[in-house]
């Protein structure tokens, strides 16, 4: 008989993507107590940039167009090569979703989240 070794409910079967993803819902939630406006924003994660740059970017933000929201995209593949453990990669993870709202929102990252570089 063949099926999965562990229940959904247990951490085990939880992908590295999936994993991620839940880091920046985490970061988000976190966010959006301070900043409400942020529940219009699509938040996704992609593994890797799309489009060939001479630098890796961890994230980007597009603006509000007509007919689609805002986006704030972090990439999975980036984030993880740069970091070696859950807690580091949480820290980064927050850390780019922070920046990118702060870009989107035109402000600066210490004013869209106070503890910003503290960590």
């Amino acid at each position: 008989m063949r099926g999965p070794v562990a229940p959904p409910q247990v951490p085990l079967s939880a992908s590295r993507a999936d994993t991620f993803r839940d880091l920046v819902q985490d970061s988000v939630e976190r966010l959006e107590r301070r900043w409400p406006q942020l529940a219009e924003v699509d938040f996704m994660v992609l593994d890797v940039p799309v489009a060939a740059e001479d630098s890796v970017p961890l994230g980007s933000a597009l603006s509000a167009a007509k007919g689609r929201p805002a986006q704030i995209v972090v990439y999975r593949r980036p984030v993880e090569i740069r970091t070696k453990g859950r807690d580091e990669r949480a820290l980064l993870v927050h850390e780019v979703v922070v920046e990118q709202v702060a870009e989107l929102l035109g402000l600066s990252p210490e004013s869209v989240d106070p503890r910003y570089g503290q960590d």
